[in-house]
C-alpha cells in the first residue's frame, strides 16, 4: 500500500534582477515595483486551495524558491508564514530556507528574515572569479559575495548553503578549485556543487559560450573540488550537495527519498500521496505570474493535475532516490510507490550485473561507477516503465 511520505511545502517566487543566460527555472525579470502584498495574498489563496490535498498532515520543511526570494522584504515573508502555520501543522524546528541572491544583500535584512521564522539561507554565488560571474550573467561580484555571507552570519544564521558551478566558460581546474577554497573558507554548513549545463529554452543554449570545458576537463574539476570539499570537512551525500556533519538539506533531502511537497505560486510543481484513493498526483500551477496571479485561488490557477501511473513509479522514484549516496531501502521503495519489490527486480538485476549499483537483503546503493554513469542507471528503468513517460521536476539547492 502506499503509504504517505513526510510533507514539504515549496513556495515559489518567481521575479528576479535579471535573467541569466544558463536559467531555466520559471524567473521573470522585475520591471517596476513588484506587487509583495498582493503575490502574498494570492499565495495563501492558492495554499487554501490546495489545502484538503493535506489535511492534517504535518510540515517538515519549508522552501522559497525562485528566482530571487530575497528580494521580498521580509515583512511578506513573515506574513506567509504566519498565514502558512495558521493553516497547516509546522513540525517543531522545521527548517526554512530562502534563497538569496548576493547582488540583493542588505544590511539589517538578514536580521528581520531570521526573526520572521527563515534559519536558512542558499546563496546562488556561483564564482568567486569576476570573469566567471560576468560571463555567467550574474549580477554580484566575488566581493558582493563573501560580504553578503558574513552578514548573514553575522545576523545569527548558522545554517548556510553556497551553491557553486563547475565546468564554466574560460574555467581551468586550478580556478575551479580556487572556488571551492573560497567557499569552505567562509565555513558554510552546506555547499551545492554543480556543473553547468546548456539546458534548452536559455540563451546559452541558442548561443553557446565559448571557451567550454570538454567533459574530459569537467570531470578533472569534479573530482578535484571534491577532494578538496572532502579534506575542507563536507561529506558528499548527493550528487552535487556536500555537508558538514548533520546539515544536510531537509527539504531537498524529503524530495530525493521520494517524499510529498504542496507546491504554491507562479509555476510552483507539487506531488501528494493520496492515501484514501492510493494514488499519487502531480500538480503544478500557471507560470506566468500575471496569469497565476489573476486566477489563484481557484482551480483555473492550476496548470495541470496527473495522477502518476504505477508503471511509471519506479522510474520517478529511482531518478530522485538514486542521486544519494546512501541510495535506499526496499521497504521505503514498497511504501512510496506502493508496488512490491518484484516490480523492481529485473532492472535491478541488470545493475547489478553491469556494477552500477550493489545491494544487501533491504538495501539497494549505487557503486562508484555507478554515480559516474547515473543517467544509463536511470535509463533501465526508464525502459521498463514502459514509453511516452515524462518526469515533473521538483526544486532543489
Amino acid at each position: 500500500m502506499l503509504i504517505p511520505p513526510p510533507l514539504s511545502l515549496y513556495v515559489h517566487l518567481p521575479w528576479c534582477v535579471r535573467k541569466c543566460p544558463y536559467c531555466d527555472f520559471n524567473s521573470h525579470q522585475a520591471r517596476g515595483a513588484l506587487p509583495f502584498e498582493g503575490y502574498v495574498d494570492a499565495l495563501l489563496a492558492d495554499l487554501d486551495h490546495d489545502l484538503p490535498l493535506a489535511w492534517g498532515r504535518t510540515v517538515h520543511s519549508v522552501f522559497f524558491g525562485g528566482g530571487t526570494p530575497s528580494l521580498f522584504p521580509a515583512a511578506a515573508i513573515d506574513r506567509f508564514l504566519q498565514g502558512a502555520s495558521a493553516r497547516l501543522r509546522f513540525a517543531p524546528g522545521l527548517e526554512i530556507t530562502l534563497e538569496a541572491n548576493p547582488g540583493t544583500a542588505e544590511h539589517g535584512r538578514f536580521e528581520d528574515y531570521r526573526a520572521a521564522g527563515v534559519n536558512r539561507i542558499s546563496f546562488g554565488i556561483q564564482s568567486f572569479d569576476d570573469g566567471c560571474l560576468r560571463r555567467l550573467g550574474r549580477i554580484h561580484d566575488s566581493a558582493e559575495a563573501e560580504a553578503a555571507v558574513k552578514l548573514a552570519q553575522d545576523a545569527g544564521f548558522g545554517n548556510l548553503n553556497l551553491d557553486l558551478m563547475y565546468a564554466l566558460p574560460g574555467q581551468s581546474p586550478a580556478m575551479a578549485e580556487y572556488d571551492v577554497a573560497r567557499a569552505a573558507a567562509l565555513a558554510p554548513a552546506h555547499i551545492s556543487h554543480y556543473q553547468l549545463t546548456l539546458e534548452p529554452n536559455t540563451v546559452f543554449a541558442a548561443r553557446p559560450p565559448q571557451d567550454l570545458p570538454d567533459d574530459d576537463l569537467a570531470w578533472d574539476m569534479q573530482e578535484r573540488c571534491q577532494a578538496l570539499l572532502a579534506a575542507a570537512g563536507y561529506r558528499q551525500y548527493e550528487v552535487s550537495a556536500y555537508a558538514r556533519a548533520g546539515r544536510e538539506c531537509a527539504h531537498n533531502l524529503n524530495y530525493w527519498r521520494f517524499g510529498d511537497y504542496l507546491g504554491i505560486g507562479a509555476g510552483a510543481h507539487g506531488k501528494l500521496t493520496l492515501g484514501s484513493e492510493q494514488s499519487i498526483l502531480r500538480r503544478w500551477k500557471l507560470k506566468h505570474p500575471a496569469a497565476w496571479l489573476a486566477a489563484a485561488g481557484g482551480a483555473t490557477a492550476i496548470g495541470g493535475d496527473e495522477r502518476v501511473a504505477e508503471s511509471r513509479r519506479p522510474f520517478e522514484y529511482m531518478l530522485n532516490a538514486l542521486r544519494l549516496l546512501e541510495g535506499f531501502r526496499l521497504d521505503a521503495f514498497e511504501a512510496r510507490t506502493g508496488l512490491p519489490r518484484a516490480a523492481i527486480a529485473e532492472p535491478l538485476a541488470m545493475a547489478r550485473a553491469r556494477g552500477w549499483l550493489e545491494a544487501d537483503e533491504e538495501r539497494i546503493l549505487p557503486t562508484a561507477l555507478g554515480g559516474r554513469f547515473g543517467n544509463d542507471v536511470i535509463q533501465l528503468f526508464l525502459e521498463a516503465s514502459g514509453p511516452g513517460h515524462r518526469v515533473r521536476p521538483t526544486h532543489d539547492t
